[in-house]
């Protein structure tokens, strides 16, 4: 150390004299000094004030210029260096010098201000400010065709700042030449403006090429991945991508990848492009799902913890791809293809994952009339029910939700709900009427109203269920869980409205659930508040009698005048609210109600109404207020 700060005494004066030789030698000593102990050496390098000297001695001519680029990239390696270097002024100076022929000096400083901008928020801001990102994105550019060893060097150098500066999250940040661990680094908050910097640079088409170019050099397909994981986050970046060819390059990466680090790293890339539509496709047609469905068939029996981490991403992906309208008919294949028929196989597997992924696909093929018609004729039904059978007891909850998916989707198409109802679904779905999780309770009961929709019978029989509609009518009170909330709501309307039964009635009134279906009325949602409002007017034609305590106690007639006041009410809600108010002047209590709040009012007004629909029924409700008045 006493041999360090001499070197460091020496260093200042020779600086100053610009002598070459006497540098060469003190920057020697330096670097031989970090080689032996990096962070000691730094430190001591930081309190000498020697980085402010750094700074003059980066220029283009001088010999020595690469060998001071070295010791700013060695200090750099450590955190504590970073804002000092950038203190110094040696950003600006270290900028130029990417403008060098030379070589060494480009690499050099490449590794510098690479190091500079790992993890450092003021690094990059820095390098930024200076415009060090587009000569670097130029020199990829020029760069981007050479094979010989010394351009991949820097090709590997460039694409790490690159890197670097791209990760302003600093999940993938990288210390040359060394690759930090991902594992021990929290993520923080996502900025975006430096990845849409590059972005608009044109970098995603350069890096493409030079991955296609250089897939055979292991340390820069690295970089590049890791720079396309930085990019692929920013929602802009896709359209870039989706007119490139990353998908084939990927995929043949993928295919060549045998250790499980290096097909990890192409599925960090492969997941967040996967989310666009155009890219789903492109991969698709590239190969991709061949190669995830080997993954699948080599993994499914291995309980090695990277194993089942692989086989769970790979089957993720598998269904995240079949999310696109275009890729999803393409695997289907009129429900002959063989990615079809293995994931069908899936579903009976005894392991949970594949019955998630089985169930989860099957979902995402049944999002058209044509493949929903198709598989309920081909026996899917079956092996879904079997599939929720074996999860009724203490059973995985999110292959219960995937199921349940599946079966609501299955029975949107008319043609299906029956055959889904003489198949047993209704019992099947009701086997879980018990859970606690909010999920599945969502799923449950939209596979419920899919299945009653237009089939009186069913929604007669759920209707006199006293168990089902007791439990609907504590879920329209899940306040944590709107979703829970809004299709109990939305069931038990669905049971009165398709069902038109007295008995039905009579179940929900007994239950309680008059109150909810009132407040339905008022949902920030019109097809919710029409769906109440259509069940109400049943309730009042068929069992008002029964009903009237409830609908008077849930200020039914006063929702009705403030909703026919409110001139934000959609027409179809004033239409059906003045239905309603003339099915109520059969009670006495409603009757009197609704001449207390002075109806005719707000009625005659509407009388001149737009909609026609809406006029018209104003002159019948005017005329019957008249005459029972």
């Amino acid at each position: 150390m006493d041999n360090l700060s001499d070197t460091l005494k020496k260093l200042k004066i020779t600086a100053a004299d610009r002598t070459d030789d006497s540098l060469e030698g003190c920057l020697d000593c330096l670097l031989q000094a970090l080689t032996q102990n990096n962070m000691e050496t730094s430190e001591k390098i930081q309190g000498s004030g020697i980085l402010q000297v750094f700074a003059s001695l980066l220029i283009p001519q001088s010999s020595c210029t690469a060998k001071v680029a070295n010791v700013i990239a060695e200090i750099a390696k450590n955190e504590f260096m970073r804002i000092p270097c950038v203190d110094a002024g040696l950003i600006s100076p270290l900028v130029q010098l990417l403008n060098s022929k030379d070589q060494e000096v480009l690499l050099q400083t490449g590794r510098a201000l690479g190091n500079i901008c790992y993890d450092s928020h003021e690094g990059r801001s820095a390098v930024d400010q200076a415009g060090g990102a587009q000569i670097v994105v130029d020199h990829l550019r020029s760069l981007c065709s050479k094979t010989d060893p010394a351009s991949e060097k820097l090709l590997t150098v460039f694409c790490g700042m690159l890197m670097n500066y791209s990760n302003e999250n600093d999940l993938h940040s990288l210390e040359f030449p060394c690759v930090c661990d991902l594992k021990n680094l929290e993520p923080l908050k996502f900025k975006y403006s430096l990845q849409a910097q590059l972005i608009n640079m044109g970098v995603i088409p350069t890096l493409v090429k030079l991955l296609g170019i250089h897939c055979q050099n292991a340390a820069l397909t690295e970089m590049c991945l890791v720079a396309f994981g930085n990019l692929a986050e920013l929602e802009s970046s896709k359209e870039q991508f989706a007119s490139t060819n990353i998908a084939e390059e990927l995929v043949k990466l993928f295919k060549k990848q045998i250790e499980h680090d290096k097909r990890e790293m192409v599925f960090e890339v492969l997941a967040p492009l996967a989310e666009n539509d155009a890219i789903k496709l492109q991969l698709v047609e590239s190969g991709l799902v061949e190669c995830l469905l080997e993954i699948v068939q080599q993994k499914v029996d291995s309980d090695k913890e990277e194993d089942i981490a692989e086989l769970k991403t790979a089957s993720d992906l598998m269904v995240l791809l079949l999310l696109g309208d275009e890729s999803m008919q393409k695997l289907f294949e009129g429900g002959k293809g063989n990615v079809f028929q293995r994931v069908l196989s899936w579903i009976p597997s005894n392991n949970h994952q594949l019955q998630l992924a089985g169930a989860l696909a099957i979902a995402n093929f049944a999002r058209n009339d044509g493949n929903c018609i198709h598989m309920v004729d081909n026996g899917i039904v079956e092996k879904l029910m079997d599939l929720l059978d074996r999860h009724v007891e203490d059973g995985n909850v999110t292959v219960q939700h995937a199921a349940l998916s599946a079966l609501r989707n299955l029975a949107i198409p008319v043609v299906n709900k029956a055959k889904m109802l003489s198949a047993g679904v209704t019992e099947a779905v009701l086997k879980f009427l018990k859970s606690e999780m909010p999920p599945v309770q969502f799923k449950l009961l939209g596979t419920l109203r899919m299945l009653i929709d237009a089939q009186a019978e069913a929604a007669e029989q759920l209707g006199k269920n006293v168990k089902l509609v007791e439990r609907l009518v504590e879920w329209c009170e899940a306040k944590d869980h709107a979703g829970v909330m809004g299709e109990s709501n939305r069931l038990l309307s669905a049971l009165i409205r398709h069902s038109k039964s007295k008995d039905v009635i009579k179940t929900i009134v007994q239950s309680g659930g008059i109150k909810h279906l009132v407040t339905m009325a008022t949902s920030e949602h019109v097809i919710m508040q029409n769906e109440a409002l259509v069940a109400l007017a049943l309730i009042a034609a068929l069992e008002l009698g029964t009903a009237e305590k409830d609908l008077e106690s849930a200020q039914l007639v006063q929702i009705l005048h403030r909703l026919l006041a409110d001139e934000r009410s959609a027409p179809e809600i004033k239409y059906n609210s003045m239905v309603l108010i003339c099915a109520l002047m059969g009670s006495e209590s409603l009757h009197k109600k609704v001449q207390d709040l002075a109806f005719l009012d707000v009625v005659s007004k509407l009388r001149s109404h737009e909609n026609k629909s809406v006029a018209q029924q104003a002159s019948l409700t005017e005329q019957r207020l008249a005459v029972e008045s």
